[in-house]
């Protein structure tokens, strides 16, 4: 670890890429096919969570499992259908590169596949300004575990009073304070700046290109000094 880095996690579903409801319809048909109807409202408000912590979320703890990786092999095979229409949130970009630019690494802390996680770093088309990134693939448990922003900090080489996270559910803010960093919060993955403030979060923006346009006044520029 580097004790003068200093950088930025991102969190990438809803934050940076704009696909939080095509999760939760993915989710939603996913369920249906094996039987659950669940209001979307309350699908969308579980994205952020890690598949496994989603279903046992949506579904209660106190059922036969036995159809739960059929339920995620369909949200999958449902979602990459997406793939090649998703789109990045607006000035997503251009905060990553305005980060890498003020000497700040920036790191993706995704609960994503390693697969999934390729498909959206294309979609950024922004690989110059990122210095690392973390799947759900490299940690045991997911969000709001603080598994993942662990790991997004050792591949950064960050210490976590160098760092913070960006991310758009209260799930995100939840995990990185039980990782013992700040959490800076966008209301584009659909979550309102009330609850992301209830939650923890420091800051709440509207998007990636509100949150660019304020850098220099933001906790991201504290990090950076």
């Amino acid at each position: 670890m580097n004790e003068s880095a200093r950088g930025v996690l991102f969190d990438v579903d809803g934050t940076l890429v704009d696909t939080n409801y095509l999760h939760a319809v993915s989710w939603w048909e996913a369920l249906r096919q094996n039987g659950y109807t669940v209001p979307m409202a309350r699908i969308h408000r579980a994205i952020g969570m890690g598949s496994d912590k989603l279903v046992d979320h949506l579904l209660g703890t106190d059922r036969d499992r036995g159809s739960d990786d059929t339920m995620r092999g369909a949200h999958l095979a449902l979602y990459a259908t997406y793939w090649e229409r998703l789109r990045p949130l607006p000035g997503a970009a251009d905060l990553l590169r305005a980060c890498a630019d003020r000497g700040l690494r920036v790191v993706l802390a995704s609960s994503a596949s390693k697969k999934e996680l390729g498909v959206l770093r294309s979609v950024l088309d922004a690989d110059a300004a990122i210095h690392a990134t973390t799947s759900k693939d490299d940690v045991g448990t997911s969000k709001p575990d603080p598994d993942i922003i662990a790991v997004a900090l050792q591949a950064g080489g960050l210490a976590g009073d160098h760092a913070l996270l960006v991310g758009d559910s209260v799930w995100d803010v939840q995990a990185a304070a039980r990782a013992g960093i700040i959490c800076i919060g966008v209301t584009c993955g659909g979550t309102s700046a009330a609850e992301l403030r209830e939650a923890g979060a420091v800051e709440v923006y509207d998007d990636p290109a509100a949150l660019c346009a304020n850098l220099d006044r933001s906790a991201i520029a504290k990090i950076a000094r």
